[in-house]
């Protein structure tokens, strides 16, 4: 086994969050609430990555995440891999992909947009995956993803 594998310990039950932009990984932990998680995590912060030049990773030992989490980690961290560990052992690996629709996770910009003024929950369509770019169902202002609030 290589050395610097060695880095980030290996977790018995839980998700490993894997190439994470160095840029983003401390709004991944916030997003997730993972400050408020009982169980041991560890953080690889600028990791060498083959990839990326430079990644972070999180292991979260006994957590796994719903749809609705993942749909926010999509919106700030775009195509990081999850895997569910049991048993020391991989049993799921994916893509976390952007959904089509975004509904109740990203705040509109739009001030005079009715989501700003009732208590609704927001709804973005994602118009263009590949550069980021969000538009609202209800007032048609369109966004980037690297410029959201997330609500």
């Amino acid at each position: 086994m290589n050395r610097e594998e060695l880095l980030v310990a290996a977790i018995e039950n839980g998700t490993v969050i894997d190439h994470i932009p160095t840029s983003k990984v401390f709004e991944v932990v916030n997003l997730l609430h993972l400050s408020e998680v009982k169980t041991s995590i560890m953080v690889g912060w600028n990791l060498k990555s083959h990839k990326m030049g430079r990644k972070s990773i999180i292991k979260i030992a006994d957590k796994y995440f719903s749809d609705s989490e993942l749909n926010q980690l999509s919106v700030v961290a775009p195509n990081v891999s999850l895997c569910v560990i049991k048993d020391y052992q991989v049993v799921e690996k994916k893509q976390v992909v952007i959904p089509e629709e975004l509904r109740g996770i990203v705040k509109c910009a739009n001030p005079k947009c009715i989501t700003n003024n009732e208590p609704m929950a927001t709804l973005f369509h994602v118009t263009n995956k590949e550069r980021g770019i969000i538009q609202c169902a209800y007032c048609e202002k369109e966004q980037s993803l690297d410029h959201v609030e997330l609500v």
